[in-house]
């Protein structure tokens, strides 16, 4: 039996639903599950983070995964000891669970960044008889009210029954086969009413995300060298950041005290790591710069620190 046929004619609903890893992103999607009405569940290694979100926000506590029709997974996929290095262990240690315990036919939805070709290892892993598409996420913790759970996403299926039954979960949508035109929305179907933009492979979904950020990592690196350059030559970044973006198709960012968080420098890497054939020198010049600005911010911080402390001293002197 094919990959296609082997999950094709199993029933599904999609009323229980299992919000895996209760996080800066879980929680969120969590919440807004249970606001659309799904009977809501919540599963995080940490019992603390597990018990905050069942007593203040209603999320029910899940013990196994056997009786779920959606299953989102919402876990890191860093390093425990270093948010910088991608790792999907945790992520494949979940799917492990899944595997054993989730009931054929039901969906899994991969929310967390992954690197290419993770989506259909999940799928080998479960042995074809779950739907497993990769809905990456745009949220963005400092703009929640824009940049929250529902906003114009990408979605990719492992197969076009994956991605017609994660169309249907998101915006209630159903994909033409074959293809990734859309008909219009399915009456009487609940979902959770937010835009997708499907994507004829799970691959070109698993790569936008990590792409996105990549993207966003080269404009912030482009901003502290031009920062380094107007410093070793005596000229006002402000300024000329200012002039610059008076052009219709200009915006140079404003650097900071160097690319950090949870996505960025990650996400670069797994997209600099994701082919065997060709290394992105552009984004490998862009980390050294980003090191470059970095120890430049670290060494002016500190001079400004010595500065404050003297002038404290004179200013004892004084009195």
């Amino acid at each position: 039996m094919s990959n296609e046929n082997k999950s094709k004619n199993l029933s599904f609903t999609r009323n229980k639903v299992v919000i895996i890893g209760l996080g800066q992103l879980g929680l969120p999607v969590a919440k807004y599950v249970k606001e659309h009405g799904f009977d809501t569940f919540g599963y995080d290694i940490n019992q603390k983070t597990m018990q905050s979100a069942e007593a203040n926000y209603g999320i029910k506590q899940a013990t196994n995964f056997g009786d779920f029709d959606v299953l989102i997974i919402c876990v890191s996929t860093h390093r425990p000891d270093d948010m910088f290095t991608p790792q999907v262990d945790g992520l494949m240690s979940v799917v492990e669970k899944i595997s054993r315990e989730a009931k054929a036919g039901a969906l899994i939805s991969i929310e967390s960044t992954i690197p290419k070709g993770t989506s259909k290892r999940v799928f080998e892993k479960v042995d074809h008889r779950l739907h497993v598409v990769h809905a990456p996420h745009r949220w963005y913790a400092l703009e929640e009210e824009v940049h929250g759970v529902n906003q114009l996403r990408i979605v990719g299926g492992v197969s076009n029954c994956c991605l017609q039954h994660g169309l249907n979960f998101y915006d209630g949508r159903e994909v033409v086969p074959q293809t990734t035109e859309t008909a219009t929305s399915t009456a009487g179907i609940k979902s959770l009413s937010i835009p997708m933009h499907p994507v004829s492979s799970v691959e070109v979904a698993e790569l936008t995300k990590i792409v996105e950020n990549a993207h966003r990592y080269l404009q912030i690196a482009f901003a502290e060298e031009l920062y380094l350059y107007c410093k070793s030559n005596s000229i006002s970044f402000s300024e000329l950041r200012e002039s610059l973006n008076t052009k219709w198709n200009v915006e140079v960012l404003e650097p900071r005290d160097g690319i950090g968080g949870h996505c960025l420098p990650k996400d670069t890497k797994m997209f600099i790591n994701s082919s065997n054939t060709i290394r992105s020198k552009i984004l490998q010049a862009a980390m050294e710069i980003d090191e470059d600005y970095r120890e430049y911010f670290q060494n002016a911080k500190e001079l400004n620190k010595s500065c404050e402390e003297k002038d404290c001293e004179i200013i004892k002197a004084l009195r």
